[in-house]
């Protein structure tokens, strides 16, 4: 807290009010209600839910409208939040591969089973702003036609099936999975923290990441096997009843990355893989986590580890926003013994300089 501001704490509650102030605005215009951020901000609402770890859209709605629009600052509240809930349990692993598909592309094959679906997506827009967009908007219809009941394999099922790739990383049957949410970090960490720690960390800082992987920090020559958006459903094994129950359906966004090959003396060569999956619509997000989930297994595949993106140390102790966030802002916080320690050694040398260097000091020194 700021008690060493002048003021103290009726500054701080002066300035609690003049965000709550700041929060609404000119109070002539209309306020922003949640359902609006939840169905018109809906890519925000995903990467909230999907980096603060909690799928909510109306709490995520709440954060954001809350955060003045700080994506950051929501994710914190968010997490905020969700530390205080109880845990009954883990929910089943989702089946991707059954996903109601509202979107799957692949850049890899042009005719896939179950076909391309290009769903919501700026990909071919021309970037342009909109002013009809200002005044009031009212969209045509998009054409609809009947759910196809064709199956919707995963690209990489394919071409595992032909030993094209290698087999998807597993743990051990009856292994434990770890909880970044309940445990410290720790090195070296297995696949299991690392793709938590990516789905949990910051788009931004994995989107640069991924970009370096590109550049050529980092051995890696990727295609984006699929990347497919929709509704999955979620069980719970209740042990009450003996079985398990549904819970209800979530958005996910999972990409399959295919990456150059690799091969040994005794293993045909194949292509690897990398994994990226977030809640709701996060293409971006998922694009560039498999690139780093992929930079991250160097060790795992034999290669030369040189880069940042390979380095899990660095990817995953710098990831999370919420922690990086913290160590930046708490320069804002009072420093003025720490400050003033410096600020009088720092006098004491350059007396001390002077001194050395005066007409005498320097007579003498030469003698």
């Amino acid at each position: 807290m700021y008690v060493a501001v002048k003021g103290g704490e009726r500054a701080i509650e002066n300035a609690h009010l003049l965000l709550a102030n700041a929060r609404r605005g000119d109070q002539s215009v209309p306020e922003v209600t949640l359902d609006q951020i939840s169905e018109q901000l809906g890519l925000a609402v995903d990467r909230v839910m999907s980096e603060g770890s909690l799928y909510d859209r109306e709490l995520a709605a709440l954060a954001i409208k809350q955060a003045r629009g700080d994506l950051i600052e929501a994710i914190f509240l968010v997490r905020a939040f969700r530390a205080t809930l109880p845990r009954f349990g883990a929910s089943e692993p989702v089946d991707t591969g059954a996903m109601r598909v509202q979107r799957r592309v692949s850049s890899t094959f042009k005719d896939i089973p179950g076909g391309q679906i290009l769903g919501p997506t700026f990909d071919y827009t021309h970037r342009l702003l909109d002013p009809s967009l200002a005044n009031g908007f009212v969209p045509q219809a998009p054409a609809v036609a009947e759910a196809s009941t064709a199956p919707t394999p995963r690209v990489t099922d394919i071409l595992g099936r032909d030993g094209l790739i290698e087999s998807s990383p597993s743990a051990e049957d009856g292994a434990s999975v770890g909880d970044l949410t309940r445990e410290p970090l720790n090195f070296p960490a297995d696949r299991d923290l690392r793709l938590q720690n990516l789905a949990r960390g910051d788009e931004g800082f994995l989107l640069a990441m991924a970009y370096s992987t590109q550049r050529g920090y980092g051995r890696n020559h990727p295609f984006a096997g699929e990347i497919r958006f929709g509704e999955v459903e979620v069980e719970f094994a209740a042990e009450d009843v003996g079985f398990v129950v549904p819970l209800g359906s979530i958005e996910l966004t999972e990409c399959q990355m295919v990456n150059q090959f690799k091969g040994s003396a005794t293993e045909a060569p194949c292509f690897t893989r990398g994994y990226g999956l977030a809640f709701g619509q996060s293409e971006r997000k998922t694009m560039s986590m498999a690139l780093v989930d992929r930079a991250l297994r160097a060790r795992e595949l034999g290669e030369e580890v040189g880069a940042p993106a390979q380095d899990e140390e660095f990817i995953m102790s710098h990831s999370d926003n919420v922690q990086a966030t913290g160590f930046v802002e708490h320069l804002k916080l009072p420093h003025y013994v720490d400050f003033q320690s410096e600020l009088g050694l720092l006098r004491k040398l350059r007396q001390e300089f002077a001194e050395a260097n005066t007409p005498d000091a320097m007579k003498e020194a030469a003698e």
